[in-house]
């Protein structure tokens, strides 16, 4: 089982292969150095010859055999995970540099689980497949040959039995293969289907408690849970059993050539020094390629992992933004936008409008109505819509990702903090002065909350656990103010937060506005009523447009939905 792509796509890893086989091979030289000394000790033995000076002069020899193959098979497993190591930092960095070619839209092509199960579980499949495998395979095909040759000089029938025995491993092992690759596949997929259930009902969670389906879910990846378990049961027993057939073709093989040297040395056609030293040498023939069939597992997950990775390397990118941005005002067009997953899940249906250069546009609805969707498709996450999203002059994925970035600002209601101080979280590139590091965080009153702590070396946990929500959203909130966009998209910013985070943060939208383009969508509606153009979103379509007053006026969707949440606001005080 052997994948010449997999060679082809990392040739640096052939060095440390080579090096690992001849280190192998040494001390299979030594074993059979040994065993020559052995047999002659024991040929010795038995004609009452041997005497104190040739063992001690033996046990020496023997010491040195055994330090020089303890040296090369270290140094074996050194090249090993030299280069295995090598291995998986050429093939992370490969999988990272494809992500980043595909840009945020990469979701149009692969699964964000299936990433991740591939940068770490594939790869380190693939790493064990180059340490392991791969150099046992060549060994294996170099051992019984330096053994046939070596053998066949003292008894050739005996040589040639034991080298025509040794195919019948591989044989065996490509019989297995032939069954087990549609399991390994089935393993795979039941594998990846499972990471998939659990990153989705992980990331939805609070969803699922609020709607009480966190028990549906439990039950359906529980299912899944357990087709896997089942399907890695079959994989193990598949293992177990093959171990057994080459354990019978090994021994039955290592038999058969010894049976022929003590044949052969009855009708004294050779001394009992040889047929000692065939009958020890003869399992030898079968130990690499024993050992090959225990790396088998390892070799079928590798080419399975393998198949998955090249799929993604092999992804052509379809749209390549080449266009920069011209000096100027960034307005943005929206013209029949649609877009969906499948064809019976439409998520937006021909929606059309235009933010103006410097406008603060407010988009509403109810959950699932396509709001942030319109945001994810102008941040490029997805290509495959249709209709158009234009800036300037040019179509969204015409523009370089780059280049977007430098001008576009995404908030999302989820901020990332990392483990660390606060300036590294807040100036992940160290490109900002102390001074306006802190007037950031005065716009969004942070900073005497920091003052109060260690200033900017304040110590913030992994997902900002010592912080509360509002302030990790304020804190995200002063990292878009440092970026100093020209637009900017808040999805949801204010939500899920204590009302003086959100009237803090409402502020400094307001005070964004005045100068900058924004696209602010939240299901509260009382936070857009200031805005310039309110866009009414519902189940995908966008069926109302106009300021405040405007909408409220037409007494229609937004006018019910306003009254409706102000009276509850009254309610809860």
């Amino acid at each position: 089982m052997f994948d010449k792509r997999l060679i082809k796509e990392i040739p640096e890893a052939k060095a440390y292969v080579k090096r690992q086989v001849l280190c192998q091979w040494i001390a299979l030289i030594m074993n059979i150095i040994f065993t020559v000394g052995l047999s002659y000790t024991l040929v010795l033995l038995f004609q009452e010859q041997l005497t104190i000076e040739i063992l001690m002069i033996g046990i020496v020899f023997a010491i040195i055999l055994f330090v020089i193959r303890g040296i090369v098979l270290k140094k074996a497993t050194q090249f090993s995970f030299a280069g295995a190591s090598l291995v998986k930092k050429i093939l992370r960095e490969r999988l990272f540099k494809k992500i980043l070619e595909l840009g945020g839209h990469y979701q149009d092509y692969v699964a964000t689980s299936e990433l991740v199960q591939l940068g770490g579980e594939g790869i380190n499949q693939l790493e064990t497949y180059f340490a392991l495998y791969l150099p046992q395979l060549f060994y294996s095909v170099l051992a019984p040959v330096t053994l046939f040759i070596i053998i066949s000089f003292y008894d050739f029938m005996s040589a040639l039995v034991l080298f025509l025995c040794v195919p019948m491993i591989p044989l065996s092992i490509v019989l297995i293969q032939k069954i087990a690759k549609k399991l390994l596949a089935k393993y795979w997929n039941s594998y990846t289907t499972l990471g998939d259930s659990f990153l989705e009902n992980l990331q939805g969670l609070t969803t699922l408690k609020i709607y009480q389906s966190d028990e549906f879910k439990q039950k359906e990846m529980n299912k899944e849970a357990e087709n896997f378990r089942k399907v890695t049961m079959r994989v193990l027993i598949m293992q177990l059993n093959s171990i057994s057939v080459m354990d019978i073709v090994a021994y039955g093989g290592a038999g058969l050539g010894s049976y022929f040297a003590i044949t052969h040395y009855m009708y004294q056609e050779i001394s009992l020094f040889i047929a000692l030293f065939i009958i020890l040498l003869s399992f030898e023939f079968f130990i690499p390629l024993r050992q090959l069939g225990s790396f088998f597992h390892i070799a079928m997950n590798g080419i399975a992992a393998s198949e998955k990775l090249f799929r993604v390397f092999d992804i052509e990118h379809q749209q390549s933004g080449k266009f920069d941005f011209k000096e100027g005002d960034f307005g943005l067009c929206v013209d029949q936008l649609s877009f969906q997953y499948t064809k019976e899940q439409p998520l937006l249906k021909e929606v059309s409008f235009q933010i103006k250069p410097n406008q603060f546009v407010g988009i509403v609805g109810e959950s699932g109505s396509g709001k942030s969707t319109i945001a994810k498709l102008i941040m490029g996450y997805h290509q495959d819509y249709q209709g158009e999203i234009r800036i300037q002059t040019h179509q969204r994925y015409d523009i370089d990702d780059t280049v977007f970035f430098n001008h576009f600002v995404y908030m999302t209601h989820d901020p990332m903090i990392f483990k660390g101080t606060l300036r590294e979280n807040i100036d992940m590139l160290n490109q900002y002065q102390d001074k306006e590091i802190w007037e950031a965080l005065e716009k969004v009153n942070l900073a005497s909350f920091f003052h109060q702590h260690n200033g900017l070396q304040t110590l913030l946990l992994e997902s900002g656990s010592n912080l509360s929500g509002g302030q990790k959203q304020r804190l995200n909130l002063a990292r878009a103010i440092l970026k100093n966009g020209d637009v900017y998209i808040f999805d949801e910013a204010t939500s899920n937060i204590d009302v003086e985070s959100e009237n803090a943060i409402l502020e400094v939208i307001k005070d964004l506005s005045k100068e900058k383009t924004i696209l602010f969508i939240t299901h509260r509606l009382s936070s857009v009523i200031d805005c310039d153009d309110i866009l009414v979103m519902k189940q995908g379509e966008l069926i109302e447009q106009g300021t405040h007053q405007q909408l409220k006026a037409q007494n229609g969707v937004y006018a019910q939905m306003f009254t409706k949440q102000a009276k509850l606001e009254v309610y809860q005080g």
